[in-house]
């Protein structure tokens, strides 16, 4: 994973997993790798890696059970929350950086239209 160096390394760490959860790479109640096994598997600090538990688990997305582990939330009202969240942050960016360039919500919906179009392809 490259991070980027303007935002936390937890926090992007925290949208990697629940895009993967999204996408159903992860499953619910699915147990998530040790500290250790983290740190590792994302390159980054041990301390960073238990902070991303700590700050999922605040958000409901994940809980400990005592001489467990670490598993992922079996709620999914809480994965719908996470995708919703994610979504509006990718139109908060969208908007304003077409805002910034002079692009009017008709001609967003246009230029969306015909990039979604090519997609499908």
């Amino acid at each position: 994973m490259r991070y980027e160096n303007d935002r936390p390394i937890y926090l992007q760490v925290i949208e990697d997993i629940s895009r993967r959860l999204i996408q159903g790479e992860l499953a619910l109640g699915e147990k998530l790798p040790s500290v250790r096994e983290m740190a590792v598997q994302y390159q980054i600090n041990p301390n960073t890696a238990s902070r991303v538990y700590k700050e999922m688990e605040s958000r409901g997305l994940c809980y400990t059970k005592r001489g467990m582990g670490t598993f992922i939330t079996e709620d999914s009202g809480m994965i719908k929350t996470s995708q919703s969240e994610m979504a509006e942050n990718c139109l908060d960016t969208f908007l304003q950086g077409m805002q910034a360039i002079g692009i009017d919500l008709d001609e967003m919906i246009q230029l969306l239209r015909e990039r979604y179009a090519k997609e499908e392809l």
